[in-house]
């Protein structure tokens, strides 16, 4: 997993991978053309086939009664030799497209960047800077996984800046994966190529293998820094959530409605939609199966899935800021959401079909500890830590500087917990009484910091804080607090973040490490 171990031995990586990180141009997957979607072309054609068969004989043969059977047109003329030349030709016309764009679809991994470039009539060229990757996800779609085939995304910043490698070996995929954030690290320490490992016997057992083996290896991470998703969270967070009040509130009030006027013949129009909530359920329940989450040395690995799996790894730095956050219906039982904002947007979903940024869909408050620590290891020291663990669940008077009491005008339910904090190397904003929220902004992310008074605010001696990171779902904002106290936050966090930008080599996180 690292380049080197604890006693500085060189890693070594298999010789395919030492392969495709030699600077030269390599092809993808062999059934790539047919996974980036020429089954369902087939597929497609298929039906335009089977629906308009008789017009199409019809163009070929012009005697053909079109109210006849194509097949038995076919019989009964004796042209079976014929049917069976057109078949093969459009069969060899498919089979040539898909080569030529396998062929001119092809990639290359040096030290500084990861380029792919493609198209038959319009070509298009991408590339992907080393220092600049803000994760590596690699989905292996079930129908991928049967051809031991999986597709790896490389996230960037900016808006449709992503490359994919669609489709790579399965079994060399990791591995790869691990060889790139390597290079990107920025370590002078060179992987050395293994040769002579042991393969499964045959195609039947490599992809079985591949079927039955875990979703995280256990050789990836240390065991202590895995967070697991319970299975009876998992349960008991899809049934407390709002998408289930959502459904129940609608099937009584259909149930009113109908038992009221008697249209029982509403209820098939009502399937659909229980069918389409059956499978939302099903789907979100499957997906976030074997959820993982552990620290690997080059950065917070997250994978889940049980017949399609999809894991990610998120190199050092590449958080800009986290979100704990509890809903009312989660309080009795303690359960907690990480959130993140990322300069990259993956394309994937997450375990819950929910964007990529949820890194914890549910879990008790060690849980929310222990994912802290192994995404901002450097920032949030353990010391830290325990302040945030508990200021999640305090009211007010801690080491937070919290809102005055005349802010209660604005927030009566939260001013007593609605405050700000400097800890380690972050800054920690809490608000909200009954929904829960603590944002944690590292301060070498951290891009602006901003005060804001309007007229009511000015008038009860208040000012908001905002603190500027990349587009996400997270805000990090702070109403009404204190204005003196603000002003000296706005110029303690400004000093810091220029400080911290200096010092910060995230974009090259083993920069430093000799070469063996």
């Amino acid at each position: 997993m690292s380049d080197t171990d604890h006693a500085g031995a060189v890693r070594e990586v298999p010789e395919t991978v030492a392969r495709l990180t030699d600077g030269q141009w390599h092809r993808l997957h062999p059934a790539s053309p047919l996974l980036r979607g020429g089954i369902a072309l087939i597929a497609i054609l298929g039906v335009v086939v089977s629906n308009l068969r008789e017009r199409f004989v019809g163009l070929f043969l012009p005697r053909f009664d079109e109210e006849g059977d194509p097949v038995d047109y076919i019989l009964s003329h004796g042209i079976i030799v014929q049917a069976l030349l057109v078949i093969v030709g459009v069969l060899l016309v498919l089979i040539t497209v898909f080569y030529v764009s396998w062929r001119m679809h092809s990639f290359r991994i040096t030290n500084e960047v990861v380029e792919v470039r493609s198209g038959i009539l319009f070509r298009t060229n991408r590339k992907a800077r080393l220092d600049r990757i803000q994760g590596i996800n690699i989905v292996r779609p079930f129908f991928a996984r049967l051809f031991g085939a999986a597709k790896m995304e490389i996230s960037q910043a900016g808006h449709d800046a992503n490359v994919h490698l669609a489709y790579l070996g399965s079994a060399a995929a990791d591995d790869l994966r691990r060889e790139i954030l390597r290079l990107a690290s920025g370590t002078r320490t060179a992987a050395r190529p293994l040769s002579g490992v042991a393969s499964a016997d045959n195609l039947l057992d490599r992809r079985l293998g591949e079927f039955l083996a875990p979703e995280l290896d256990p050789d990836a991470a240390p065991p202590e820094s895995v967070v697991n998703l319970h299975l009876g969270r998992l349960i008991g967070s899809i049934l407390l959530s709002e998408a289930t009040l959502f459904a129940i509130a609608i099937v009584v009030a259909g149930t009113i409605w109908i038992t009221s006027t008697g249209q029982y013949y509403a209820l098939f129009f009502a399937l659909p939609s229980l069918i389409g909530f059956g499978g939302y359920y099903v789907r979100r329940f499957t997906r976030s199966l074997r959820y993982s989450i552990a620290g690997t040395p080059d950065g917070v690995r997250i994978g889940f899935g049980l017949l399609s799996t999809s894991n990610e790894t998120l190199p050092p730095g590449r958080i800009h800021s986290v979100e704990v956050s509890q809903s009312v219906l989660w309080r009795p039982a303690g359960w907690w959401q990480i959130r993140v904002n990322r300069a990259s947007h993956s394309s994937s979903r997450g375990a819950a079909n929910q964007a990529n940024t949820t890194i914890l869909p549910v879990g008790n408050l060690d849980d929310a500890r222990r994912v802290l620590e192994l995404m901002l290891p450097d920032l949030v020291g353990e010391a830290a830590v325990a302040v945030i663990e508990k200021g999640l669940v305090s009211r007010g008077n801690d080491a937070f500087t919290t809102s005055p009491r005349r802010a209660a005008w604005l927030l009566p339910l939260s001013w007593r917990r609605n405050g700000f904090l400097i800890a380690g190397g972050s800054l920690v904003l809490r608000k909200g009484a009954i929904w829960r929220r603590i944002i944690i902004v590292p301060q070498p992310r951290l891009q602006s910091v901003a005060l804001s008074q309007g007229p009511v605010l000015r008038a009860l001696g208040l000012a908001d804080v905002h603190l500027h990171t990349v587009a996400g779902p997270i805000r990090a904002t702070l109403e009404a607090i204190d204005k003196d106290a603000a002003v000296g936050f706005f110029g303690d966090v400004a000093q810091l973040a220029v400080l911290a930008g200096q010092s910060d080599t995230s974009h090259r996180w083993r920069s430093g490490e000799a070469e063996a």
